[in-house]
């Protein structure tokens, strides 16, 4: 594998990301990983680098970089809980700001010889609205969009991302978590039905058992079975869409 370190330059600032592609072949479709709240860490990096690895050119942008990029210990969670800090800046990340990253990041790949189109997102917690977000905001870029145990993907402020399905031209996957609070049944109710109302192909499946963050492989959450199907339904979409 190939990775390395990047900035790219926007008008707000420079846009730290983190980039990682095979070492061969190519160009490989690029796919572009929203984080969680707590932020850009060796964990998030190698889920990037386990993408990588199967044929496509990954993308992680620092989403806190405008407040200095921080990030959190997941261990402090099953005793101290969501840090106030994270959660702040969970919410001050608006779509807007995400979009805007996004907007940077398609044209870094789109004048990128090792990078091609069509585009895929997946997101986690927090990421799974921004990739929302992107497929909406880039209908006619994002081929392939993922959400997982995502998180605040149905509100009623007027940047919702359950507003922009709409505009989705991707095939989406969403997997939930069993009970999950941050996503409710009856926000994926209506997830489904946008989707339905609007031809957007999309896949809702709740994993059972499994609790938010089940993905993350140091959290105390983990539940191995339900990654690793995760992992199946994201390369195969992947495949179908991205090539």
């Amino acid at each position: 594998m190939r990775e390395r370190e990047i900035e790219i330059d926007g008008p707000d600032g420079r846009l730290p990301v983190f980039v990682t592609r095979p070492e061969e072949g190519g160009p490989h479709p690029t796919v572009i990983l929203y984080m969680d709240a707590l932020g850009i860490r060796e964990e998030l990096r190698d889920m990037a680098r386990r993408i990588g690895t199967v044929g496509y050119s990954v993308m992680l942008p620092n989403l806190f970089w405008r407040e200095g990029g921080a990030s959190f210990d997941p261990a402090l969670l099953p005793t101290h809980g969501p840090d106030p800090e994270m959660m702040r800046l969970n919410h001050a990340t608006t779509n807007a700001m995400v979009q805007a990253d996004t907007a940077l990041l398609l044209d870094h790949a789109a004048a990128d010889s090792a990078a091609r189109d069509p585009v895929g997102v997946i997101g986690y917690c927090m990421g799974g609205r921004h990739a929302m977000g992107a497929a909406g905001t880039f209908p006619d870029r994002v081929a392939a969009m993922v959400s997982l145990h995502g998180g605040f993907q149905v509100t009623d402020r007027p940047d919702s991302a359950h507003l922009l399905i709409p505009r989705m031209q991707a095939e989406c996957y969403f997997g939930f978590a069993d009970g999950d609070p941050l996503s409710p049944d009856e926000h994926q109710r209506v997830m489904e039905a946008a989707c339905e109302a609007n031809g957007v192909e999309a896949r809702f499946e709740v994993y059972e058992g499994a609790h938010h963050g089940f993905t993350f492989p140091t959290r105390f959450c983990y539940h191995k079975p339900s990654a690793e199907r995760a992992w199946e339904r994201v390369f195969a979409l992947f495949r179908r869409r991205l090539g």
